[in-house]
């Protein structure tokens, strides 16, 4: 049984059957739960430090970072037994959903400070970090995560129980063929 099985056991019916029953809905969370602390932390922090004035370019940074930790975890994890595609042809898919991921996760930071001038000297400061809060990493993070999941489920990892998880035998794990 694997970890996150064994935690799912422990929760009360009817929710341990639902995660169960929508187990890479759970995973493709948690990995996005993960990844949203990521994005967060960078963005607030390239914002704040690195990209005083540039605060669009600092969520872009942020978002590549989380998108590429992202990757890993979905394709290992989340939606590990699914496939269908060759690696790079999948890779190249999924950083082509990201990408459109980034800009639907981006565009409401930039409607909310160009758009409706939702920054200093218009606003109060805290006013402004309200603001980029809300629009970038509540609004948009939803927006793409809905792409996302659409996305990864119909293009980037489209056949169920493509890649077997088998265990490896001596000779795969050494290497050998």
């Amino acid at each position: 049984m694997s970890l996150a099985e064994t935690v799912v056991s422990r929760f009360p019916e009817p929710i341990r059957s639902i995660a169960l029953k929508h187990r890479e809905l759970v995973k493709f969370a948690l990995v996005g739960g993960t990844c949203f602390v990521i994005d967060t932390v960078l963005f607030f922090g390239i914002k704040t430090v690195v990209l005083p004035n540039n605060p669009v370019t600092a969520k872009i940074i942020a978002t590549l970072v989380a998108t590429i930790v992202s990757y890993v975890l979905n394709r290992e994890w989340s939606f590990r037994t699914r496939g269908g595609r060759e690696r790079h042809h999948e890779a190249a898919l999924f950083f082509l959903v990201n990408g459109i991921g980034i800009v639907l996760n981006s565009a409401p930071l930039y409607i909310a400070r160009y758009a409706f001038h939702l920054q200093e000297p218009h606003v109060s400061r805290l006013a402004e970090e309200v603001s980029d809060f809300l629009s970038a990493q509540i609004i948009g993070t939803l927006i793409a995560m809905a792409f996302r999941w659409y996305g990864y489920k119909t293009w980037v990892f489209p056949e169920e129980n493509a890649r077997r998880q088998r265990p490896l035998s001596d000779e795969e794990a050494l290497g050998h063929s």
